[in-house]
C-alpha cells in the first residue's frame, strides 16, 4: 500500500471517527431537548402553585415533576459513560472539549440540586421569583451545552442545524420564561413596573433568537415558523401579551387569567416543541447520512476500484520510455489514468476540505460574535445598571449612530471596560 492510499485511507477513518463521535453528541442534544421541555413545563405549574399559595396547581404540578425526573433519568443515563474513567485512553465522551465538558459538570451539579428545591417548592417556603431563577439556571446550562456542541461539529451542514436548532431551543426557554412571568402577574391580578419590564426583555430576547434561528434553518422548517406566528392562537396570546405589558390594571371580570394565560402560552410553546422535535428528526437523519456517506467505499474503495493492471502500467511505461525527453515522462505520467484519478481522488479531497474549512469557519464566527454581543450586553448592565433590552438597544442604536456594524461597537465595549475595570 503507498503511502498516499494510507493517508486516504487514515483520513477517510478519522472522519467517520469524528462523524460517530458528533451522532452520539447528537444523542446527547436530543435528550437534553426532552429535559428542558419538561423543567420548562414544571417551572410554569410551580410558579402558578406558589403564586396563588398552593391553592392551585397542585395536581398539574405533581405530575410535571414526574415528567421531569423521567426525563432527567434518562438524561443522566445517556451522560453516565461521559464520568466513567478513561479505558486504555480512550475518552468516553467523544470530541466534547474543555468547555462542552465543564457544561455538563455544571448541568449535572445542577441535576443533583433539583430534588431539594421542589420540596422547597412544595412547602412553598421559595418565593415564585426564587424559584424561576432557580429553574432558569438549570435550563441555562443545559442550553449550554446545546451551544457548546455546535460549535465543535466537524460538519458544516450539521453545524448549521445545531447552530439553527440551539437558537430555536433557546427562544423556546425565553418564551417559557416569560409564561412563567405572565402566569405570575395574571393569577396575582396585576403586573408591576419589574415585571413589565422583564416581559418585554423576554420578548425582545425571543426576537432575537428566532431571526437568528430563521437564517440558518431550512426553508421548509421556516415555513413552518411563519406559519406558527398566524392564525387565531397566536392573536389570543398577542392580546394577553399586551395586557401584560401595560400599565392598565387587569379588569376584576377576567375569569382565572392566570390559567387562560398558561394553557394559551402552553399551546404556543407545544406548538415550538413540535417543531423543535422535527429539527432533531432532520438533524439525526442527516447524521446517519453523513456517516453513510463516509464509509470506506468513499476513499478507500475508490482506489481499489482501478484495475490492477493500471497501477503496474505508469512503472512499465517509465522503464520502456527512458529515452524519452523529462518534460515528455512527466507529461505522460501525469496523463495516464492511474495517476490522473489519484491526483483527482486527492484534488477533490482538498477542495471538499477547504469548502468544509470555510463554512465551519462562517458559522463558528456567527457564534464567536454572538458571544461577544452578549459579553458587551452583560457588561452594559452590570456598569451602566440597564436591563438586557435597554443594554441591546443602546448598542443597536451606537452601531447605527456610528454607521459600524453590531459586532464592532461590542468589541469597543469590551476594550473600554476591560481598560479601566480589568476584573469587569
Amino acid at each position: 500500500m503507498t503511502a498516499t492510499r494510507r493517508l486516504l485511507q487514515a483520513a477517510s477513518k478519522l472522519q467517520r471517527e469524528q462523524l460517530a463521535a458528533l451522532s452520539a453528541t447528537v444523542a446527547v442534544v436530543s435528550d437534553i431537548s426532552r429535559c428542558v421541555h419538561a423543567l420548562q413545563r414544571e417551572r410554569g405549574s410551580s410558579i402558578i402553585y406558589l403564586g396563588s399559595g398552593g391553592s392551585r396547581f397542585g395536581a398539574q404540578r405533581d405530575q410535571r415533576v414526574a415528567d421531569s425526573e423521567l426525563a432527567q433519568a434518562t438524561l443522566e443515563q445517556r451522560l453516565a459513560p461521559w464520568t466513567a474513567p478513561e479505558t486504555d485512553g480512550a475518552l468516553p465522551h467523544g470530541l466534547a472539549d474543555v468547555r462542552m465538558l465543564l457544561s455538563v459538570a455544571a448541568v449535572w451539579q445542577d441535576l443533583d440540586t433539583l430534588p431539594d428545591l421542589r420540596q422547597r417548592i412544595a412547602t412553598q417556603q421559595l418565593s415564585a421569583d426564587d424559584t424561576l431563577r432557580a429553574f432558569n439556571q438549570v435550563i441555562g446550562h443545559l442550553l449550554q451545552v446545546i451551544f457548546e456542541a455546535a460549535d465543535t461539529a466537524s460538519d458544516p451542514d450539521i453545524m448549521r442545524r445545531l447552530v439553527s436548532l440551539f437558537h430555536f431551543i433557546q427562544g423556546k426557554e425565553l418564551a417559557g420564561q416569560e409564561r412563567a412571568c405572565g402566569a405570575l402577574g395574571f393569577t396575582l391580578a396585576h403586573f408591576d413596573a419589574p415585571h413589565r419590564d422583564t416581559m418585554a426583555t423576554l420578548i425582545g430576547s425571543q426576537h432575537r433568537c428566532f431571526a437568528t434561528f430563521a437564517e440558518f434553518t431550512s426553508p421548509d422548517s421556516l415555513a413552518r415558523w411563519q406559519q406558527l406566528q398566524s392564525g387565531p392562537l397566536h392573536d389570543t396570546f398577542e392580546a394577553l401579551r399586551e395586557l401584560a405589558c401595560s400599565d392598565t390594571p387587569l379588569a376584576r371580570t377576567l375569569d382565572n387569567p392566570g390559567e387562560q394565560w398558561y394553557a394559551v402560552a402552553t399551546q404556543r410553546i407545544d406548538a415550538m416543541h413540535e417543531e423543535e422535535t422535527r429539527l432533531l428528526d432532520a438533524l439525526r437523519a442527516c447524521c446517519h447520512q453523513r456517516l453513510q456517506q463516509a464509509e470506506p467505499t468513499d476513499t478507500a474503495a475508490r482506489l481499489d476500484a482501478l484495475p490492477e493492471a493500471l497501477l503496474w502500467a505508469s512503472p512499465v511505461a517509465l522503464f520502456t520510455q527512458q529515452q524519452a525527453p523529462t518534460g515528455a515522462l512527466t507529461l505522460d505520467t501525469i496523463e495516464s489514468r492511474f495517476n490522473r484519478s489519484l491526483v483527482e481522488l486527492v484534488q477533490a479531497q482538498n477542495a471538499r476540505l477547504q469548502r468544509i474549512g470555510d463554512e465551519l469557519e462562517s458559522t463558528r464566527q456567527a457564534l464567536r460574535e454572538r458571544r461577544e454581543i452578549e459579553r458587551a450586553k452583560g457588561l452594559l448592565m452590570t456598569h451602566q445598571q440597564l436591563s438586557e433590552a435597554q443594554a441591546y438597544r443602546l448598542l443597536r442604536k451606537t452601531a447605527m449612530d456610528q454607521s459600524k456594524p453590531l459586532i464592532e461597537v461590542a468589541r469597543n465595549v469590551i476594550q473600554v471596560v476591560e481598560m479601566f475595570d480589568p476584573q469587569g
